[in-house]
């Protein structure tokens, strides 16, 4: 029985000693930013282990989700059986000369045409060095190629033929479809 009480009792000064800690911490808002483990001399701390999640979870957004191969073509805002929207809802207007998508997860990107085999709103990367010598990252906001093929947005018909021309490459597929 007084080994019975002797727990009790503990148990008690455990939960009101953890209780005024708690308390304490709410008063002067101070938060605590690692946390001491049983073992010596290991700390964790909670600042470096958000930082390196959100750098994980960046670097998972152009980390590719599928590989493909296709002809990357050009066409311009001003082709003549353009009607000056692209396909995929929101229906963007072009015939101002727009080439690009302020994406909310990727930023300002460039626009490409695919088939039905990517949804709209994927992200793809790919390398045209005639364009930039970093990477192309675009969005599928229009319809209208075959196959595997893209086709990349540009301000005319002029510069599609002389700046993009017709490229077999490999793209990466980084985001399949809009995001909810």
């Amino acid at each position: 029985m007084k080994s019975l009480a002797k727990i009790i009792r503990i148990t008690t000064q455990s939960v009101l000693l953890l209780f005024f800690i708690f308390i304490a911490n709410l008063d002067t808002g101070v938060l605590v930013s690692s946390v001491q483990t049983d073992a010596t001399n290991r700390v964790i701390n909670l600042t470096t282990m958000a930082l390196k999640l959100e750098s994980d979870i960046k670097n998972d957004l152009y980390s590719a989700k599928d590989t493909f191969t296709g002809d990357i073509t050009g066409y311009g805002a001003d082709c003549p059986l353009c009607g000056g929207t692209l396909a995929c809802k929101p229906s963007y207007y072009i015939k101002d000369g727009t080439t690009t998508y302020p994406d909310m997860d990727y930023g300002d990107v460039r626009i490409v045409a695919s088939s039905k085999n990517l949804p709209c709103g994927s992200i793809v990367r790919f390398q045209l060095s005639k364009i930039s010598n970093d990477p192309v990252i675009a969005i599928v906001l229009d319809r209208g190629v075959l196959g595997q093929d893209l086709d990349l947005l540009v301000e005319s018909n002029d510069l599609a033929a002389t700046l993009v021309g017709r490229n077999t490459s490999t793209y990466d597929v980084l985001r399949n479809g809009w995001t909810k």
